[in-house]
């Protein structure tokens, strides 16, 4: 039974621990939210000059880096649905918080092991443990496109353009694909 349970849990340790390793790796990407890529955004037209855009970071993506993102991608369907200024109608950011922890001296368990926060009972509160917070941020909005006279009277306005120009730098240039020879 004790050989059963060590394999379960570490079985679940070493998922966490992937798990982990998985999303500290992978840099700031900028593309569409897809299979392979735990960042990246969405979009989606609501009405004839609305959208609904999201960013989702992963851990290693700050909060400002996930939310600059999201004003590009905004601009970005502006100019693509053909109008120079776009504003937001709403817009947050939402952060998620997981807990991990590193559990020491486990009797009979002579090394660190990685493991969800939380767990508690034998053997489980025997030894030390450390806890870490891993954040990830997701921002979202609604955005109401504007041509150029209706942007002309409302302060909240932005142009496309100089947002893409301004914030396109922050956006690593993505690895050329090799071709098959």
């Amino acid at each position: 039974m004790a050989a059963n349970l060590r394999l379960r849990v570490t079985a679940a340790l070493a998922g966490a621990a992937a798990f982990l390793a998985a999303c500290a790796s992978e840099p700031a990407y900028f593309g569409p939210l897809s299979q392979g890529h735990s960042t990246g955004y969405t979009d989606q037209q609501i009405d004839q000059n609305r959208f609904r855009v999201t960013y989702q970071g992963n851990s290693a993506t700050p909060r400002e880096t996930v939310e600059d993102f999201l004003v590009l991608r905004s601009a970005q369907i502006a100019v693509q649905a053909g109008y120079p200024y776009f504003m937001f109608d709403t817009r947050d950011t939402k952060a998620k918080t997981m807990y991990f922890s590193t559990f020491d001296n486990w009797p009979g368990w002579g090394y660190r092991r990685w493991g969800w926060y939380g767990w508690g009972g034998p053997p489980f509160d025997e030894g030390d443990a450390v806890s870490r917070p891993v954040t990830r941020y997701e921002a979202y909005a609604e955005i109401v496109l504007l041509t150029e006279a209706q942007a002309h009277n409302d302060p909240r306005a932005l142009n496309a353009q100089s947002v893409i120009g301004h914030l396109g730098p922050l956006v690593a240039p993505t690895p050329p694909v090799a071709s098959p020879h």
